[in-house]
């Protein structure tokens, strides 16, 4: 991956009195699709808004190339924007919507020709010059908004939750599309959204935040497997969160017994969280059987089936392609590096 592009360094932003963004630092690389990434409210939107130049930081710096960028307008920053509202001009076809940036910078005829048919071909809409906006999918619009906002060559294209008004199917037609889209590119992506899964499709960097702060970032791979608290966990994918305690040194004990991990450097005893993938929880007989417990319910959720089966001390959500009945006693088993073990989160999830 390239050198960093953009720079954050202890950034606040406060309105009315409310902090939004408690003192984020954030590294943005040239040409990466990054994803920030949390529940409504967390400071995702004023994030991305600080860096497109729309809000000001209260205290600390952005940078862009190194330089400081505080002081410097929207309008002057190689930065455009797509929000969930693409904000097409209705009374303007296809290629006029395209075209409306270079019309502004004055761009000759035969060039603007040239742009918005390149535009067209990447977008996949070669054959819409004319029609109007108002006749397109939503799909189709939002491929418009894309072609828009990089016709001008942007460094960096932010993207506001642009997928959320469309359609499951089509989402995840777009996610594809999005990512194939800034691989052609080799412009940096901004991406917010609440959606792990586009998270988890799209992104070369995930930021998780709440409640104005970054609580892990990474690679999909990491953030899904190795998260660093609950919040994350419980966040991205779904997760079996415990109360526990580390013994010591790759032995931790939960659910009413003691289980060989492989996590290390906790305190002696330290209460600790315990997180479980419901794919890493395998239905087991006879002596193999860590844990013994009772089917609750059943759903069927088209790749798999998912289970909550009773413990005496939780009841585990457990995935599984192997369906077990209602009321059916099983055993469970964990492989040890399986079970993830990390700090106590204040306040739970």
């Amino acid at each position: 991956m390239s050198e960093s592009l953009i720079r954050l360094e202890n950034v606040v932003k406060e309105f009315g009195g409310k902090r939004i963004l408690n003192s984020i630092n954030l590294t943005v690389r040239d040409k990466e699709f990054l994803t920030l990434l949390g529940p409504s409210g967390c400071g995702k939107t004023t994030t991305l808004r600080i860096i497109g130049g729309f809000e000001t930081p209260d205290e600390g710096v952005v940078y862009f190339d190194d330089q400081n960028y505080n002081r410097v307008p929207a309008y002057r920053r190689r930065v455009n924007t797509i929000f969930q509202k693409y904000a097409l001009f209705t009374h303007l076809n296809v290629f006029e919507n395209i075209a409306f940036g270079l019309r502004i910078k004055k761009v000759p005829e035969h060039e603007i020709k040239k742009r918005v048919s390149q535009m067209l071909d990447l977008v996949n809409l070669s054959g819409y010059e004319q029609r109007t906006v108002t006749r397109l999918s939503g799909g189709e619009q939002q491929r418009v908004a894309i072609a828009r906002a990089v016709i001008n060559h942007p460094q960096v294209l932010l993207l506001d939750e642009p997928l959320g008004a469309l359609d499951l199917k089509l989402r995840k037609e777009m996610q594809v599309e999005l990512k194939a889209i800034q691989k052609q590119l080799g412009i940096t992506f901004i991406y917010v959204t609440h959606d792990q899964e586009e998270a988890l499709t799209m992104s070369d960097k995930i930021v998780v935040m709440n409640k104005g702060d970054i609580l892990q970032c990474g690679n999909p791979t990491d953030i899904y497997n190795e998260p660093q608290n609950a919040f994350v966990a419980d966040f991205i994918g779904e997760s079996n969160i415990l109360s526990g305690i580390m013994n010591r040194d790759l032995v931790a004990t939960f659910a009413g017994r003691t289980f060989e991990c492989s996590d290390a450097g906790f305190l002696p005893d330290e209460a600790v969280d315990v997180v479980i993938r419901p794919e890493d929880l395998k239905i087991v007989g006879g002596d193999s059987a860590q844990l013994q417990g009772v089917v609750r319910s059943i759903v069927f959720k088209g790749v798999h089936y998912e289970m909550m089966v009773e413990t005496p001390t939780f009841t585990f959500m457990v995935h599984s392609t192997l369906c077990e009945p209602v009321g059916a006693s099983v055993g469970l088993y964990v492989q040890p590096y399986d079970i993830h073990i990390m700090h106590r989160q204040q306040g739970g999830v």
